[in-house]
This record gives C-alpha cells, sequence and structure tokens, in this order.
C-alpha cells in the first residue's frame, strides 16, 4: 500500500525531485536534497543509491527494474505524489536525469546535483576539465575512444565495470598507445576511494572496483593508429576493395556535404564507409546511415565504423532505391556507386530534407550523364576534379592521372 503523502504538492510545485548522490551518501547533499529524499512519497534508484540514501528515506524506496525501463514508466505513472529519483553525481551527465527530461516537462522537476565523476577525477588529478577530452564507455561501445586517441592528449573515460580498465588498456597497446599512462580511480568520493597508475602494456592491476573513471594520458608508438582531424584520411586507414572514394575526392566532398552537428547523412553505395564515417568523426552530434547491398562489403563497413570508433554508423543493407523507403529524413546525402540506377537520383531528392544537401560523384560515362541531365533540370552546381599522382616511369618520376571526377552538389529549396 504506497504512503499517503504527509505534504501535499502545492499548485505548481514540482512533484519530481531528481537528486544526485555520490558515494559518500548523504553526508555530501545539501539540505534542500535531503529534503527532496525524506520528503518522498516514493524514491527510485539503484540499489547501490538506495543504500547511500536509505537513513532519509521516508516512503517507499523503489529499486530499478531489471532489465532497466528507458521509458520511466513507474516514475511516470505516479506523477501528482511527491517522487524522488536518485541518480549517480550529476544526472544531466550521461545521468537519468537527460531521460526524464525527454519525457516530463521543465516545471514538473527540480534537480539537486552532486559533482559528477570527471569532476571529482580532474581534481584529484589537478587536470583542468575544459582541456581535456571525457567520455562515458558505460553501456556504450569501447571504440568510441578511438578517435580520441591524440598523443600528448588527456582523456578521463567512464568504464562499465571492473573488467573496463583492462579492457581499455588491451585496445590501446593493440592499436599502437601501449606507452600511454592510465590512472584507474576507483569508488571516487567515498571510504573505498583508490587511485593506482600503471601503462596500457603493462596493466596488471587487479580487484578493481566497479565504479571507476580511466584516466588516460596518451603516448604513441611510431606504428599507432593515429586518426587525424579533418577530412581526407588516408586510403590505407581504411579496409576496402578497392570501392573507395579516394582521399582527395573525399575531402572534397566531405566539404561539400557541409557537415553541421547533429545531422542524419546517407550513404548512397557505400562501398567501404569511407564518406560516411568521416562524416560522423565530425562531431560526436553527427548520424549516418551505409547503403550497401554488397554483403562483402557490408561486412568490411561493420568492421571499419568499428575500427574508426563509429559504431553508431548504420548500416542499411540493400539496393537504392528500395533500400532508402521507410528512412528517416536526411539532412544530407552522398550518392558514389550504384547512382547511375534506374530512380535512385530521384527517389534520394525526393527524401532530402528541404534545404538538404546533395552531393553526387561520377566516374562513368553513365554516371555522368545522369548528373549533367540533373543539373540541367533542376541547377546546382558541377565541378570536374582530376588528380595526378608521382609514380616511377622506368628509373625516373613522372605524374600518373587517376580517373577524373564529376561532382554535382545540390541544394534543395526550402518550402
Amino acid at each position: 500500500m504506497a504512503p499517503e503523502s504527509s505534504s501535499p504538492l502545492l499548485s505548481g510545485e514540482p512533484w519530481l525531485s531528481i537528486v544526485g548522490i555520490g558515494e559518500d551518501g548523504l553526508a555530501g547533499l545539501g539540505e534542500l536534497a535531503r529534503r527532496a529524499i525524506s520528503e518522498a512519497d516514493f524514491v527510485f534508484g539503484g540499489k547501490r543509491h538506495l543504500e547511500l540514501a536509505g537513513d532519509a528515506i521516508r516512503g517507499e524506496a523503489e529499486p530499478w527494474p531489471q532489465p532497466f525501463d528507458s521509458a520511466m514508466q513507474a516514475v511516470l505513472a505516479l506523477k501528482g505524489r511527491k517522487v524522488c529519483v536518485l541518480a549517480s553525481g550529476d544526472p544531466f551527465f550521461f545521468g537519468v536525469g537527460v531521460t526524464l527530461a525527454r519525457l516530463t516537462a521543465k516545471e514538473d522537476y527540480r534537480v539537486y546535483p552532486a559533482p559528477s565523476a570527471f569532476s571529482l577525477a580532474a581534481s584529484r588529478l589537478g587536470w583542468a576539465l575544459q582541456e581535456i577530452e571525457t567520455v562515458s564507455l558505460h553501456g556504450r561501445a569501447l571504440d568510441l575512444i578511438r578517435p580520441l586517441l591524440h598523443p600528448g592528449r588527456k582523456l578521463l573515460a567512464l568504464t562499465a565495470d571492473a573488467d573496463g580498465p583492462a579492457q581499455l588498456a588491451r585496445l590501446l597497446t593493440d592499436n599502437g598507445f601501449g606507452m600511454s599512462r592510465l590512472t584507474v580511480l576507483e569508488a571516487l568520493g567515498g571510504e573505498r576511494e583508490l587511485i593506482r597508475s600503471t601503462t596500457a602494456r603493462d596493466f596488471s592491476l587487479t580487484d578493481i572496483d566497479p565504479l571507476n573513471v580511466v584516466a588516460l594520458e596518451v603516448r604513441a608508438d611510431a606504428i599507432a593508429r593515429v586518426l587525424p582531424l579533418g577530412f581526407g584520411l588516408a586510403d590505407d586507414l581504411f579496409e576496402h576493395d578497392g570501392q573507395i572514394t579516394k582521399r582527395e575526392i573525399r575531402a572534397v566532398t566531405l566539404s561539400a556535404l557541409s557537415p553541421r552537428r547533429g545531422e542524419l547523412l546517407w550513404d548512397i553505395g557505400a562501398g567501404s564507409g569511407s564518406i560516411g564515417i568521416e562524416w560522423m568523426l565530425a562531431h560526436p552530434s553527427m548520424r549516418g546511415m551505409a547503403i550497401e547491398h554488397h554483403p562483402e562489403r557490408a561486412a568490411r563497413i561493420r568492421r571499419n565504423a568499428q575500427n574508426f570508433g563509429v559504431p553508431a554508423l548504420q548500416l542499411i543493407e540493400g539496393r537504392a532505391p528500395e533500400a532508402l523507403a521507410g528512412l528517416p529524413e536526411p539532412d544530407a546525402i552522398f550518392i558514389g556507386g550504384g547512382g547511375s540506377g534506374d530512380g535512385v537520383l530521384e527517389a534520394a531528392l525526393a527524401a532530402l530534407k528541404p534545404g538538404g544537401r546533395l552531393v553526387a560523384n561520377a566516374v562513368t560515362l553513365e554516371m555522368e550523364q545522369v548528373l549533367l541531365s540533373a543539373h540541367a533540370t533542376r541547377g546546382g552546381s558541377l565541378t570536374r576534379l582530376s588528380i595526378d599522382r608521382a609514380e616511377p616511369v622506368g628509373r625516373m618520376t613522372g605524374w600518373r592521372p587517376a580517373m577524373p571526377v564529376t561532382q554535382w552538389i545540390f541544394s534543395k529549396p526550402e518550402d
């Protein structure tokens, strides 16, 4: 039987409190946060959170269901009662607060944040938080750290469990970053707090607390797989069978696509996935879909996406235009292979958001004719791109031209 609220909600008063709590429990909370817990009819949280706040809970303690319900149905069903949700540290930094904010109105909740694990780690190490990279690997792919591995940089990574630091050390060592220094900061802010350091290649720490942050000082071997910033990554960084937009053309193509934060790209006839991968590397908010019908190339795209640290690149196995049906509306489209097929360009243009950009490259006469016709009827811009590379000619060196590329750039008019 649910308890009756001893302090009824006043008109306009938030019914939901979101309280960030650290390993120091109630001692680390302010008066208002402690009051939000003690006055709540229902207090939700993980088992550890409920134990940390146990002395202040007067209502019903509700552990999160397993598996976790991201729709928060149990919480939302209690709207109108006093409800408190406990979260780790800052609820809006990779926390449950973000989920609740999507499901409730701003006037429905009040937030009492505590220091995040990243803030605590930076304070222990004396690192300027605004000058380092931070990434959460909790419930997310370890590969997300790959684009951040630049020599001389400092990173903070929130891991998933006690095995996370060792897994990270193996990834670093396997990719030429074995000299990097790892500092494992465990149970920060609590009685079990422990800080230990080693190198990735010599990692042998045991009995690591599941609640840990790894501080990483990146050092690279000569063979380290460093993913530079900017467009036009080296072709040999990608696994491919020759079906790849070459480095120089790829840089020009991505410049024409003009990525903007949070946008979605369709890469039609993705080949190796290089365009979609570099699009997503431009910013963590970028989204991409690679459309590819060839099974071996599709598998190759998956491996490339993993190795470049963009596992969220969504692979659509199928042939355009049929494979485009039902996909989310894109902000930008690139057409490489297969663009001369019946109806491909028309379907892409129809799906493109108003104001969106389409870039199509042609190396064959058939595809070039498609682009010439599109330019004649729709406008946009046409560019011929030619690349010559110095190669041996006997004992001498000469210029060998690559196949020229015709590029059509089109911006769809706003409604």
